[in-house]
């Protein structure tokens, strides 16, 4: 190999590389800085409604006055009001409850897509995204519909014998927990099917010829083996569910409001956008601290 190729081939790894760190630059780090901003104004009957906003053509002296209005009080208002940490509260507990949900629901599924023969495996792949052909909003609206205490399932139930009086359903944790583990059921399948698909057969042949039990062969080697698409599962569930909004805002009640439906309010309801920021920055550090630990210790890990 020339040095030319050498070097044409060290300039694609390097662009390789520095596209993702780009996008992430421009689409995430960015925003988060604006917002991180914000967090540290006040709120003002302005445009843009808050205050200090930086002034460059005033020179030092804008750059001076920007650096001075600046403070920590809506930090500081996000820890003595309950309302806030009551929000991160539920939505951590509903976050963690439904991804568990779709954790028993999927796996499962994802593990019976694996073992059909694949002739029949695209056909089961293209049901689960089938209803993201449908509009997000117009799947949720249909819940609604379905929720409703005259609506199809209190009929069903009661045709059935099951309840004697329809159940109040709408509003509800229970009816978050519907809509969410069905809206999210398919991101938690894909990456399962996608590495238990892959699974070495051998390995099961292997743990059976040696006498292991299909219970155990499971727990000792499909479970393992498969626990990258578990990790990969949860978090393209868990990370979304926290910061959900139409979900809890459409079905659930108002007593207890998720993260997002605060931040929504704080944004549009109460025109206060640097508390909605400190919200929203506190909100992104809780969800990326853990990840970038654990890709820290990952990599640790991994090293020989």
């Amino acid at each position: 190999m020339t040095g030319t190729d050498q070097r044409r081939r060290s300039l694609r790894r390097q662009l390789g590389i520095a596209i993702p760190y780009a996008w992430l630059v421009a689409f995430f780090l960015v925003p988060f800085l604006i917002v991180l901003r914000i967090s540290f104004s006040q709120a003002a009957i302005a445009l843009p409604p808050y205050t200090p906003v930086l002034d460059l053509a005033a020179g030092w002296h804008g750059i001076a006055r920007f650096f001075a209005g600046l403070s920590f009080d809506n930090y500081r208002l996000l820890g003595s009001d309950p309302i806030y940490l009551l929000s991160y509260v539920k939505s951590l507990e509903i976050a963690a409850f439904s991804t568990l949900m779709l954790l028993i629901i999927g796996y499962p599924i994802a593990y019976g897509m694996a073992r059909t023969p694949r002739r029949l495996q695209a056909i089961l792949v293209v049901l689960v995204v089938l209803p993201f052909w449908t509009s997000f909003l117009i799947r949720i609206y249909a819940w609604m519909n379905i929720l409703q205490r005259d609506g199809p399932l209190n009929q069903l139930l009661m045709a059935l014998h099951i309840v004697r009086a329809p159940p109040v359903w709408l509003a509800t944790d229970t009816a978050i927990y519907i809509g969410i583990v069905y809206s999210y059921l398919p991101f938690m399948v894909l990456p399962l099917y996608a590495v238990l698909e892959k699974l070495d057969e051998s390995l099961l042949e292997a743990a059976a010829d040696l006498g292991c039990p299909r219970w155990k062969t499971f727990w000792l080697v499909t479970l393992p083996l498969s626990s990258p698409g578990v990790l990969a599962g949860v978090l393209l569930c868990f990370i979304p569910i926290v910061g959900e909004f139409v979900i809890p805002d459409l079905l659930g009640g108002s007593r207890s409001p998720m993260i997002g439906q605060t931040i929504w309010m704080e944004f549009f309801g109460n025109k206060d956008w640097p508390t909605a920021s400190a919200v929203a920055v506190v909100l992104t550090c809780l969800l990326v601290t853990p990840i970038v630990l654990f890709r820290h210790q990952a990599m640790r890990s991994a090293r020989p």
